[in-house]
């Protein structure tokens, strides 16, 4: 193996998180973007839990939680110091992962959770983006004013919330958080992490992150 393999789907706010490292530590992978519906036999035999994303490395060590994909690349290479302040992200990285991410799930498919109106489900989710709020007043990032692990590990599913209702996000009294996701939005680390790829499932794979077809 001469790079390491990434299994993937883009728009999953956790395979987003890990490009995004891995594009920020400068490290080429074979990226195999998937059909979710149709995983590989290779990725279930590497990480039977079927989830994006699992990265291969060329050792052979399996990492299968996007959080583990972001600290192994930027251990190895971490030029603006997202790792720094690292126990005060996790602690936002798990509130946000565990409480944020269930009410968001809801609120983007409402009709799958019919127990509650999508009007509802949605009110849930404000007070999480009121805290954010509330943390980006005085300072440019959650830590301070460089962008920190948490940062980067929320971003996605801020940005896949704003895009479930995108006119009534974006009048929101919410100014410092629409701020910060444009700013994400427009970064070049995030724009280099999302090309559109053919799927693995049909027999593509890719140089990522340079997006080069791989034919041999």
């Amino acid at each position: 193996m001469t790079d390491p393999i990434l299994y993937s789907f883009r728009r999953c706010p956790y395979a987003i998180r890990a490009r995004m490292a891995l594009v920020q530590a400068n490290i080429h992978c074979e990226l195999r973007e998937l059909l979710l519906r149709d995983k590989p036999a290779d990725m279930l035999k590497h990480s039977p839990k079927g989830t994006v994303p699992v990265l291969i490395t060329t050792s052979g060590q399996v990492i299968d939680e996007s959080l583990d994909v972001m600290r192994w690349a930027l251990q190895q290479r971490d030029p603006e110091q997202w790792l720094a302040q690292l126990d005060a992200s996790l602690a936002w990285i798990t509130e946000y992962d565990q409480n944020f991410k269930g009410l968001l799930d809801r609120y983007k498919y409402s009709d799958r959770h019919p127990e509650l109106t999508p009007e509802a489900h949605r009110a849930r989710t404000l007070p999480h983006l009121e805290r954010l709020e509330q943390r980006l007043c005085d300072r440019r990032f959650l830590l301070g004013d460089e962008r920190r692990l948490a940062d980067v590990a929320l971003f996605p599913f801020i940005r896949q919330y704003a895009m479930v209702d995108r006119p009534w996000f974006d009048q929101l009294p919410l100014p410092q958080v629409q701020q910060w996701l444009a700013e994400f939005l427009q970064h070049p680390v995030f724009l280099q992490a999302m090309p559109n790829f053919k799927l693995f499932n049909d027999g593509h794979r890719y140089h990522f992150p340079n997006g080069q077809a791989i034919t041999a």
